[in-house]
């Protein structure tokens, strides 16, 4: 039996994320004014009273997800993780908590992930669709199709549901000849950009300096990450996938299906939250699922 805590990416947020944590434990508290001071502004004024539409703000929903996340597994009595794995955002969280990157350097990180992601959205109108009912592979097939601009799958998420990214003409072109495919459901979501996609070059481009300059350790436990769904604890391996992740799809199917052919029997969602429960859930029936 094994334990694999499991971090949440963008789309968690939710207002008064993390008001119960600051308010009740001293240690969080302090955490998150650590917060307030590295952003330079008080995002917690953000998190616990701000309105949805604050939330969305990428430069606010990433490091928002993140502090809530990292500071919920430091506050865990007994925190023994055997693995971790984060979806997509929530791979900075994962480092975090298995000790390989500092919370302050993990913080860093996330804001100039962000800030590099909304700054690559602006360069080319883009987006994102929800596929549901049909294949990986025929989505896979589809998408490689479209020669009306970019589209990619970019979150395997659970059997069954896939989401694809690009340029608006190339997703949508997508969702159409998806649907001729028999899928359910091909929806455009409300996001401001291609992320996991080509199109987010320019950002990987930024990323890649600012993880190079940050300091890393090896991790206290094996990180699942997006890029290759497998067991990294490698420094070198670590900080190569971490960079790759954004123009790369997030294999969390893949990776939950590693994390229990690797022994995993639980697996905690830490963060804000409970989508990470339902998607593991759906992709192993026999997983024990719970909340930190």
């Amino acid at each position: 039996m094994s334990t694999a805590y499991v971090f949440p990416g963008q789309g968690a947020q939710f207002v008064g994320m993390g008001k119960d944590l600051y308010d009740n434990n001293p240690e969080a508290k302090a955490y998150f004014e650590k917060a307030n001071e590295i952003l330079g502004f008080r995002i917690t004024d953000l998190m616990f009273a701000g309105t949805d539409e604050d939330l969305k703000q990428t430069r606010v929903t990433q490091p928002a997800i993140f502090i809530h996340s990292v500071i919920k597994a430091m506050c865990l009595e007994n925190f023994k993780p055997d693995m971790v794995a984060g979806h997509s955002l929530g791979e900075f969280s994962a480092l975090v908590a298995a000790k390989a990157i500092s919370f302050e350097d993990g913080l860093k990180l996330v804001y100039a992930r962000a800030m590099a992601m909304q700054k690559a959205c602006e360069l080319e109108a883009s987006t994102m669709a929800a596929v549901l009912g049909l294949e990986d592979e025929k989505v896979a097939e589809i998408c490689a199709t479209v020669d009306s601009g970019v589209v990619v799958p970019a979150n395997y998420n659970c059997p069954g549901q896939l989401v694809i990214s690009g340029s608006i003409d190339g997703v949508n072109k997508a969702c159409e000849l998806l649907k001729a495919a028999g899928a359910k459901r091909a929806l455009v979501l409300q996001v401001g950009g291609a992320f996991h996609s080509p199109l987010m070059e320019p950002a990987r481009v930024e990323l890649e300096k600012a993880i190079n300059e940050t300091p890393f350790n090896e991790p206290i436990c094996a990180i699942y990450q997006n890029v290759n769904a497998k067991a990294v604890t490698q420094v070198s391996e670590i900080k190569s996938n971490l960079i790759a992740q954004l123009t790369a799809p997030v294999k969390w199917t893949q990776s939950v299906r590693e994390m229990v052919a690797n022994g995993a029997t639980d697996f905690i969602e830490c963060g804000p939250g409970n989508v990470l429960q339902g998607l593991v859930k759906k992709i192993h029936k026999e997983a024990n699922t719970s909340a930190a």
